[in-house]
């Protein structure tokens, strides 16, 4: 397997699971491999140039005295492209190759509601001015994998796109292109029940810079953010119950925070305090439930007191750990949040992001809150980056000279400007441009009041959300987001075609068929946290019985959106 295929198998299943099919070896096809040449090989492979290569290679005699394998069963994750096929056929491999076929999956499926392409590089690709060579090939395999997710959805759907970025009308038309040849393969794609309505949303980054920028206060967004989880694999250290820490030190301990833990599932988007809450009472109520004496804690549950109740009832252990491990990230995220200033920069950012303060009066001078905080040495250079960000963004713009002292008071390294400077390429205002005045706001204007009680360091609600409710009840702006074609017919009314099962992902079981319309939004450039929570809020809330769902290329935090904006290539030990 290469890259791709090896993160979509690891998102739909286990290693034991691979095994019981008879597959005794997995190897990465990159790596150097050793000949096994009374075995036949199975090759699930993106079909691209050097997945290809080395394909080929491993039946070529002069790169080897034998072929590697004594048959090949190839299986590539979406089409491939007629050159690659010839070099294929036409190699000395064809005559090894029992089984050749198109999957046809090409995303991760990385929550029941999300996707991802595995696709960091394309931010730098899709928005770097060098790269313009390469842009038009490599959204074409966008294009394709995106293809790939209505096609497992069984959704023909209409196309939608942000008009303002002029790039997104090529993109959206690559798309249909390619989602006409997979309805010209299977013409039951998108048909029946109220499937006509189902809408693909194509996004460019530039639409919300703010989102990806807020320290967001919900569980998982700022566990994320604060926390050093890499890959969604949380590392932490476990004292035995009542060991003495000085003979006995912790061990270290990997988790992987998906949705097989019922309970992150249950509160990943629930906001910080909810979950401090909710935690402590869930163990309280297991106690009660278990007659377990109480362990003479006050009114809040500590990481002592879990050790002690662990302790008093081994034969709990694992329901025990998995409230321990979630207040662990809990306590972990508050104490990050009170020694990194969070209170002070969430209040600063909240007000950029809304121009009001917490009771809704619009705020004249944001100097006088910022300045402070750009000045404080306690404060990191990306926290600080941040607050500019949102200031210009504000702002839309500032000249060159008030950017300069801004960095000056902050002392943000010279190297660092680019960050912000590379905004630009998002279609937004960073540096003032009187020929340009009249030009579109960089946070948008005309936001949805919301009535729902929000807490006043959480008054931000992502634009998506707005988006998505208003393509929902058939309000969105035509003119800001206009559809490829206008709307297609409803056509025959045949039986729609099940979506496919894929590991956990979809909420459907075998046998079971959707047929209402579903929404489904592509950012390109990065999805963040607080906006996959916006998917399952609109989900839940409307009545029309929308599904949504929500992917990008990868899904970043505000440090991966820093790092983004350097607009260099990644580096293979990074994310």
């Amino acid at each position: 397997m290469d890259r791709l295929a090896t993160r979509i198998i690891s998102a739909s299943c286990k290693m034991h699971d691979i095994m019981s099919e008879g597959i005794t070896i997995v190897e990465d096809i990159m790596k150097k491999r050793e000949p096994l040449t009374m075995l036949e090989a199975v090759y699930f492979i993106q079909p691209n140039e050097q997945s290809v290569n080395e394909l080929i290679s491993d039946f070529d005699k002069a790169n080897a005295l034998v072929p590697k394998y004594k048959a090949a069963h190839v299986f590539f994750t979406e089409a491939c492209n007629s050159d690659l096929f010839n070099r294929v056929t036409q190699s000395k491999c064809a005559k090894y190759i029992k089984t050749l076929r198109e999957v046809n999956i090409a995303f991760l499926p990385y929550e029941r509601q999300v996707f991802t392409l595995d696709s960091p590089d394309t931010f730098h690709i899709a928005y770097d001015p060098n790269q313009s060579a390469f842009r038009v090939p490599h959204l074409d395999v966008i294009a394709e994998q995106i293809a790939t997710l209505c096609a497992a959805l069984g959704e023909y759907p209409i196309i939608r796109y942000r008009s303002e970025n002029e790039r997104m009308l090529e993109f959206a038309n690559a798309v249909q292109q390619k989602l006409n040849q997979y309805k010209a393969d299977d013409a039951t794609m998108g048909e029946g029940g109220d499937k006509a309505k189902s809408v693909l949303l194509l996004l460019d980054r530039g639409f919300d810079a703010v989102s990806p920028l807020l320290h967001e206060l919900t569980f998982q967004a700022m566990a994320h953010d604060l926390l050093k989880i890499e890959n969604d694999v949380f590392e932490y250290e476990v004292q035995a119950p009542g060991a003495d820490p000085t003979t006995n030190p912790a061990t270290k301990q990997k988790v992987l925070l998906d949705e097989n833990d019922e309970l992150w599932t249950e509160l990943r988007h629930q906001h910080i305090a909810v979950v401090t809450n909710s935690i402590t009472k869930k163990i309280k109520d297991f106690a009660d439930q278990k007659r377990v004496k109480d362990t003479g804690r006050g009114e809040r549950t500590t990481m002592k007191d879990l050790s002690l109740m662990i302790k008093k009832m081994p034969q709990y252990q694992k329901e025990l750990n998995a409230y321990a491990l979630l207040f662990n990230i809990a306590e972990q995220c508050m104490s990050a949040y009170n020694r990194e200033s969070g209170e002070k920069l969430c209040t600063v950012e909240q007000n950029l992001a809304m121009g009001t303060d917490a009771e809704g009066e619009r705020i004249k001078d944001h100097m006088r809150n910022i300045v402070p905080l750009l000045l404080d040495t306690t404060i990191n250079v990306n926290d600080k980056l941040r607050i500019i960000m949102l200031y210009i963004l504000h702002k839309n713009g500032i000249t060159e000279e008030n950017l300069a002292k801004l960095l000056s008071h902050a002392l943000i390294p010279a190297d660092k400007k680019t960050v912000i400077t590379n905004m630009q390429y998002l279609n937004l205002q960073i540096i003032q441009d009187p020929n340009r005045a009249g030009r579109r706001k960089n946070i948008p204007q005309q936001r949805k009041e919301r009535l729902e009680t929000s807490y006043a360091n959480s008054r931000w609600t992502p634009y998506i959300k707005d988006i998505m409710e208003d393509i929902i009840d058939e309000k969105l702006d035509t003119r800001l987001f206009p559809s490829l074609g206008g709307q297609r017919n409803t056509g025959a009314n045949y039986a729609p075609q099940s979506s496919r099962e894929f590991g956990n992902w979809m909420h459907n079981r075998k046998g079971a068929v959707r047929s209402g319309p579903r929404l489904i939004v592509y950012i390109l450039g990065g999805v963040a946290y607080s906006e996959l929570r916006a998917a399952y809020e609109v989900t839940q809330s409307n009545s029309k019985k929308w599904e949504v769902f929500i992917g990008s290329d990868h899904t970043v935090t505000p440090r991966q959106f820093l790092r983004d904006l350097e607009l260099r290539p990644r580096m293979e030990d990074e994310q």
